[in-house]
């Protein structure tokens, strides 16, 4: 199994592809912690952390021993690749991840999701929706340039939610 020997693992990809679901059921099984880069980033009714105490807080997760990070914020993922030792990229088509983004919505409408912070409801809105589906393009290639120059690290890109359950599977 790849993940054998990890203990920081950092959970990448659009809005939607599953991050979080992934992170959680990861934890369960390998029993490393998990950090939702979203509950840490956000503050009550969707205020932003200032940037300079985002970047310091980041670099205070991944000094920790043992962890799986899920969340892309582009700022902090060179900070995050250097200290983890595996990386998983779930390269969902943006469609599943605009349909999944909905579905999201509507489960949770006018409540916080348990991988957001306290007081953001669940919200969409078309920026929301415009970054998902322009991902491919935007966020993919960026992510991909990075992995790329990663070749001492244990890399895993998923194409599909098939393939995150086949992965899962390995587990039983």
């Amino acid at each position: 199994m790849k993940l054998k020997n990890s203990k920081r693992i950092m959970i990448i990809g659009s809005g939607g592809s599953g991050k979080s679901t992934l992170a959680r059921k990861l934890s369960a099984i390998i029993k490393l912690p998990v950090i939702h880069l979203d509950t840490e980033f956000w503050n009550d009714n969707w205020v932003e952390t200032p940037k300079e105490k985002w970047d310091l807080e980041v670099s205070e997760f991944v000094k920790r021993d043992t962890w799986i990070i899920d969340g892309n914020y582009g700022r902090t993922m060179d900070i995050r690749i250097e200290r983890a030792d595996t990386i998983i990229f779930l390269d969902v088509n943006n469609w599943v991840c605009l349909f999944s983004a909905i579905k999201r919505w509507l489960t949770h409408l006018g409540k916080t999701r348990p991988d957001m912070a306290p007081g953001c409801k669940e919200k969409i809105d078309l920026e929301f929706i415009k970054w998902i589906y322009n991902f491919p393009r935007n966020g993919r290639i960026d992510i991909l340039k990075r992995l790329n120059i990663c070749k001492d690290k244990n890399c895993m890109i998923f194409k599909s939610r098939k393939e995150v359950k086949e992965f899962l599977k390995n587990f039983d």
